[in-house]
């Protein structure tokens, strides 16, 4: 059984770990955490593809890193959903979501504040991987109650169907490994 899987992306090489999702799948473990160069150029890169924007969203926590960056880099103010509702949050917009590497639904939160830097703005969805969609459909939800624009949906990699979506941008292919 295969337990690495050799990731070339943005002109880069990573190795990511193989890892049990049910008796029938393993994904390839992607986490910018911690990797500033891949972090860097995967932002670089996918800021190529993708349209102006006003503003970035992404989901915490994974997505925050290449969020953070490409918003440093285009100068435009990102906003990040949240996993649980903080205190200091008011006005709440929320939406329920089933993520591939998450064993429970989870909500997202944005705080009333952050949703307002959203009305009327051109927004891109950001995110590290997409796979399922669940997490991106999430977001937009978010993004349409708060009523802004998404001008694109984008994520460093799109892992097994994802990849033949034509509605999202993305620098490369993860594939699923079946058993």
């Amino acid at each position: 059984m295969m337990d690495k899987y050799k990731l070339k992306v943005a002109g880069l090489e990573r190795e990511l770990k193989i890892c049990p999702i049910n008796d029938k799948l393993d994904i390839a473990a992607f986490i910018m955490f911690s990797d500033v160069e891949l972090t860097v150029r995967c932002a670089q890169e996918l800021i190529k593809k993708c349209p102006e924007c006003d503003v970035i969203i992404t989901a915490e926590s994974k997505g925050i890193p290449l969020a953070y960056e490409m918003a440093r880099e285009l100068k435009v103010p990102y906003v990040v959903a949240r996993k649980s509702q903080k205190l200091y949050m008011t006005d709440v917009v929320s939406v329920e979501v089933k993520s591939i590497t998450t064993a429970s639904t989870q909500t997202l939160y944005l705080d009333g504040e952050k949703a307002d830097m959203l009305n009327g703005k051109k927004v891109l969805i950001v995110d590290d991987v997409i796979s399922t969609g669940e997490s991106l459909n999430a977001l937009i939800k978010l993004t349409e109650s708060a009523k802004g624009c998404i001008v694109g949906k984008s994520a460093v990699l799109a892992e097994g169907d994802a990849a033949e979506r034509d509605d999202i941008i993305f620098l490369e292919k993860l594939p699923l490994f079946f058993k």
